[in-house]
């Protein structure tokens, strides 16, 4: 058996190779490492495959959360409300901007931003909710957008992890997660669905006015050069990684599918056991793309788990270890322990199993059975 990896980039790479470094040559060739032609044909590209109007793309997904945030012209103190349950990335660039996190519990059943949560949450001071698609998991946007409108607050989602996933609504319609709200960001890190082979990010919006100030933010404020009309920061992202991002992006639904289908061995597995939480996977399985395989270990020993499955060889982590509320950077006496019982519960019972697109079934059903081994 092949040696099992969290996530197995070296075998996706070695089947597009000859893609990757002829695209790769190209860039060295022409010496067009900034904002070279490969960047605007994945900004088109992706804008394409999106269906939304404007892609900016830029240096790493952080990056892209804070440009968007910066492009509403949110002011310090302003409240914007996000998951509790999610990378410090996302509370980081609230922060950052002197705005003010408000951080609230998920919905156990997929693990994304309560919207029951979010209601508690508003104040006059709210500005805007930063929904995360965590995991791959696309989020209740329909209702987040029905309260963003009632109150008149900006969304901006945080699609770092979700991209290519659909978003399903009432009345039979669909988009892709990052496209619904007023800005969307994601991240192009190499282990993300659609990842590049260093740094990058990239930020979504419909809205013209929006995608202009986005353009001069990320390069230093500048329209034209040396004129520098808004305050911007460096973030570009650089032709490399778009040559990488072009060879990947025509692949990307595949490798949602590799995904998806893996998923779903996982699952049926461990059906019907007492002390497994798998994620729920429905027939259609676009509102899902998998970046993460997370379990819920119930009444049983996580942490052994963990161990037993690491002294076989088989890599395994926890996201998130520690929620955000008892992070010390984001420690506040707004924050009360009884505020986030389904977080505090999460982080003691979720593992996430490898994921990725080169999982075959002889892993899987080696994973599973240790698993199961465990759990007796």
């Amino acid at each position: 058996m092949k040696k099992i990896q969290m996530v197995d980039l070296k075998s996706q790479y070695a089947k597009i190779k000859d893609t990757v470094n002829t695209a790769i040559q190209d860039v060295l060739d022409t010496n067009t490492y900034i904002n070279g032609p490969q960047v605007h044909q994945f900004q088109k590209s992706l804008e394409d495959y999106l269906d939304v109007k404007h892609v900016i793309p830029c240096a790493n997904g952080t990056d892209a959360l804070q440009i968007a945030m910066m492009g509403l012209d949110l002011k310090p103190g302003d409240e914007v409300i996000t998951a509790d349950f999610t990378f410090a990335a996302t509370v980081e660039v609230i922060a950052l901007l002197q705005l003010t996190p408000v951080l609230v519990d998920v919905d156990m059943h997929n693990m994304n931003i309560s919207i029951e949560g979010i209601k508690r949450a508003i104040t006059p001071k709210t500005k805007a909710i930063v929904p995360v698609h965590l995991f791959g998991r696309a989020a209740n946007m329909e209702a987040i957008m029905a309260l963003a409108a009632t109150h008149n607050l900006y969304v901006i989602e945080d699609n770092a992890q979700a991209i290519g996933a659909n978003c399903r609504f009432s009345d039979g319609t669909k988009k892709k997660a990052g496209t619904i709200g007023h800005v969307g960001s994601t991240s192009f890190f190499p282990s993300k669905n659609l990842g590049c082979y260093g740094d990058g990010g990239a930020i979504f919006t419909n809205d013209d006015a929006l995608a202009h100030k986005l353009r001069g933010i990320v390069n230093h404020g500048m329209y034209e050069r040396y004129h520098h009309d808004v305050v911007g920061v460096n973030s570009r992202l650089d032709s490399i990684q778009a040559a990488v991002l072009n060879a990947k992006l025509p692949l990307l639904d595949e490798y949602n599918k590799a995904r998806q289908d893996a998923s779903r061995k996982y699952s049926a597995a461990f059906v019907g056991h007492k002390n497994i939480v798998a994620p729920s996977i429905c027939d259609i399985c676009d509102c899902h793309v998998f970046h993460q395989y997370t379990l819920r270990i119930i009444d049983a020993d996580r942490d052994g788990l963990m161990q037993h499955l690491l002294d076989k060889g088989i890599p395994c982590a926890i996201y998130y270890p520690i929620p955000l509320h008892s992070q010390k950077a984001y420690l506040d006496v707004r924050y009360k322990e009884e505020d986030f019982p389904v977080t505090n519960q999460l982080v003691k019972e979720v593992i996430s199993l490898p994921m990725h697109t080169e999982l075959d079934d002889e892993q899987i059903k080696f994973i599973t059975d240790s698993v199961l081994e465990f759990l007796k």
